[in-house]
């Protein structure tokens, strides 16, 4: 039976603390729950008590909590299970200091940044390449970091332009049966570009800037024909475009742009007897220098706790299916 090991962590300031255990304690009791430890405050030290490798983890976690109240940081119980999940599989070194890596401000002074090391990755690749490819579930911040990477460079001015585009493709639904013109047919496709400027730049300045013609949000059948210089594009659901439709949206790019492609191939809405040009394309252009692959995982999502959960779920029962 192993013995009862204590470790001791100190912290300079109450606020720290506060953040660090949550409303009710809440974040404290799912470390607890997770390493199966007691950690009580006393003063200005936090004391864990359990077997020797649980108050490692535990404390690894609660070092690296800290730290993100340091930097200003609010913790959330989303930031608790991703550093308790790392230190799992021994994983806790790969967290660097992603929290300090500020994005951009939305337009209530909110901080966007990457919250993961998979997103870090992401940014910093959309960063020093002309073209990324961010493959990934849902809920792992893809076409967010996205569209907080083209305001920013937008902002300031290294591309004169935003262009967002998606293909309308039914996700079991019938885009005929929808009401209105064209238009407001491919309009609720387009809705999660839409969320995110909204809440990136202000509904106002947004709307300033698309009849300004600075910003175009628009189904991917819009792209045919152009070549988009000096611009910031983003596709999204990338899955859902044909090889024929991936290879013209790759080549509208022009002089001073950059290109961000997104997608899950887990979600691929085509028709049976239609390839997805995004599973497609990693093949094709998987060794061309400037272009870069980032893979996104379960540990990247940054949603409720249960998305992650969901995901990994589907996963397990797909493999099943294959098998």
């Amino acid at each position: 039976m192993e013995s009862t090991a204590q470790k001791t962590i100190n912290f300079d300031r109450m606020e720290h603390a506060i953040n660090l255990f949550g409303n009710y304690d809440e974040n404290i009791h799912i470390i607890e729950d997770a390493f199966n430890v007691n950690v009580v405050l006393r003063g200005e030290d936090i004391k864990i008590t359990g077997t020797s490798e649980n108050v490692d983890n535990a404390g690894a976690v609660i070092a690296k909590l800290i730290d993100m109240a340091w930097n200003g940081d609010l913790i959330t119980k989303q930031n608790v299970f991703y550093f308790i999940n790392l230190a799992s599989d021994g994983q806790l070194d790969k967290v660097g200091d992603f929290s300090t890596d500020n994005i951009c401000f939305t337009t209530r002074g909110k901080k966007i940044k990457s919250k993961t090391h998979g997103q870090k990755l992401y940014v910093e690749a959309i960063k020093n390449n002309d073209v990324v490819f961010g493959i990934g579930p849902a809920g792992t911040g893809k076409t967010f970091l996205a569209v907080a990477m083209a305001v920013t460079a937008f902002r300031n001015r290294e591309v004169s332009r935003i262009i967002l585009t998606r293909p309308a493709v039914e996700a079991g639904e019938k885009l005929g049966f929808l009401p209105g013109d064209l238009q407001n047919k491919v309009d609720p496709y387009l809705r999660p570009l839409y969320d995110s400027l909204y809440e990136i730049m202000g509904a106002e300045t947004y709307h300033k800037h698309v009849e300004k013609g600075a910003i175009e949000v628009a189904p991917l059948a819009y792209m045919r024909g152009r070549t988009l210089d000096d611009s910031f594009i983003i596709l999204d659901e990338a899955q859902n475009t044909t090889p024929e439709q991936m290879k013209m949206f790759l080549t509208r790019m022009g002089f001073g742009s950059k290109t961000v492609v997104t997608g899950d191939i887990t979600q691929i809405d085509l028709p049976e007897n239609k390839r997805s040009g995004l599973r497609e394309v990693v093949e094709i252009l998987k060794d061309i220098k400037g272009i870069e692959f980032v893979y996104l995982t379960d540990r990247d999502v940054v949603r409720h706790e249960l998305v992650q959960k969901i995901v990994r779920a589907y996963d397990k029962y797909d493999r099943g299916r294959s098998n």
